[in-house]
């Protein structure tokens, strides 16, 4: 179901789906669909060509499409004077889970990804800075990616710690004899930062680089697939970052590009008793939040949209409700019993702390 405030550009088709629920379910999702389908409007100008709409389906055809659209989005941003930028989608394919299974496989590919951003950004006129943890990773990093940074033009490599002396550049890697440029210089006359590969522990650090490079000027600043949700998740215990990180830093940040896929599965009392469902809650700046629905050919499937964020419980609400899984009456006990007690986590519920709300706009 839309959501107050929505567009209409979000519409909703059940046309060529293949059944995969007993014809009870099905019918009462064919019943919520229809109805999502009149209360929409019937505006259908694609994303692309009108500022502030978002898109009816979204499938990327290859990464390289998917950081061409984050590219168009920093850059409508930075247009609009915003400095500090989030771009989140899924580095890798779903199933190696990020960090989980392979984390030389994800940091590698982040900086593939990173390199790639700051090709087009570059292409664009800006001078793109991509900033790695530290200078260990800056060192390993420089030297496998320094043939084709010496083919490109604008683009640079640097670490948080740049300029800072003492243990600030002190890596296992400089210890071991590797080595690299210094990229203060370059990063003096960058136009964009691109952050990557950072932990949790290391948000100060990111914060600080932030506010020394952004302080004057049209310079803007990249989060580049760092999943902050998680790391959200991580602040205020021991030995990492308090809550204050997110009150006071990470709620200034504005997500320009925002694709988080989430699998889920109900249980319904025909057969075939589970339904499996799949989706992502999405963001294209300057268009609205948007939660898809995952079709059959893999597309994203536009279900309901609105100019503030989602929480991740009401991204499964919507899910269930154009599917017709919602079918516990409102305040029920078997509602309860499906929900649990909480259904949002406590940076999506604090909003009085927050310095911004940025990052849920």
């Amino acid at each position: 179901m839309m959501k107050a405030g929505g567009s209409s550009s979000c519409l909703r088709d059940t046309h060529n789906r293949r059944p995969f629920v007993s014809r009870a379910v099905r019918d009462q999702a064919q019943k919520h669909f229809r109805r999502s389908l009149s209360a929409s409007a019937t505006e259908t100008t694609p994303a692309s060509t009108t500022r502030g709409v978002g898109r009816m389906t979204y499938r990327p055809a290859s990464y390289a499409e998917m950081v061409k659209d984050a590219v168009n989005s920093i850059l409508e941003a930075v247009k609009d004077g915003e400095k500090r930028l989030e771009v989140e989608f899924p580095p890798v394919p779903l199933k190696i889970e990020g960090y989980k299974s392979n984390s030389d496989l994800f940091i590698d590919s982040n900086v593939q990804l990173a390199l790639a951003a700051a090709k087009l950004l570059a292409a664009s006129g800006k001078r793109t800075h991509v900033v790695m943890p530290d200078n260990g990773e800056y060192i390993r990093t420089y030297k496998m990616s320094k043939s084709t940074l010496d083919l490109l033009d604008g683009i640079s490599l640097g670490h948080l710690n740049e300029g800072k002396p003492g243990l600030g550049n002190f890596s296992i890697a400089a210890l071991l004899g590797g080595s690299a440029p210094d990229s203060s210089p370059a990063a003096e006359k960058a136009d964009v930062y691109i952050v990557i590969n950072a932990s949790c522990v290391e948000l100060p650090n990111i914060q600080q680089y932030m506010e020394k490079n952004l302080s004057s000027g049209s310079k803007a600043a990249v989060i580049w697939n760092l999943e902050l949700d998680t790391l959200r998740g991580d602040l205020g215990l021991i030995s990492f970052p308090p809550k204050d990180m997110h009150y006071n830093f990470l709620s200034t940040i504005l997500p320009v590009f925002f694709l988080r896929p989430r699998d889920y599965s109900k249980s319904v009392p025909v057969a075939p008793f589970i339904v499996n469902y799949s989706g992502a809650l999405f963001r294209e700046y300057p268009g609205p939040w948007q939660v898809m629905l995952k079709q059959d050919n893999g597309e994203y499937a536009c279900i309901a949209e609105d100019r503030m964020r989602y929480n991740l419980g009401d991204v499964k609400e919507e899910m269930q409700a154009a599917m017709g899984l919602n079918t516990e009456a409102e305040g029920s006990t078997m509602q309860f019993l499906r929900r649990g007690n909480k259904t949002s986590t406590w940076w999506e519920e604090e909003t009085e702390k927050e310095v911004s709300n940025k990052w849920r706009s």
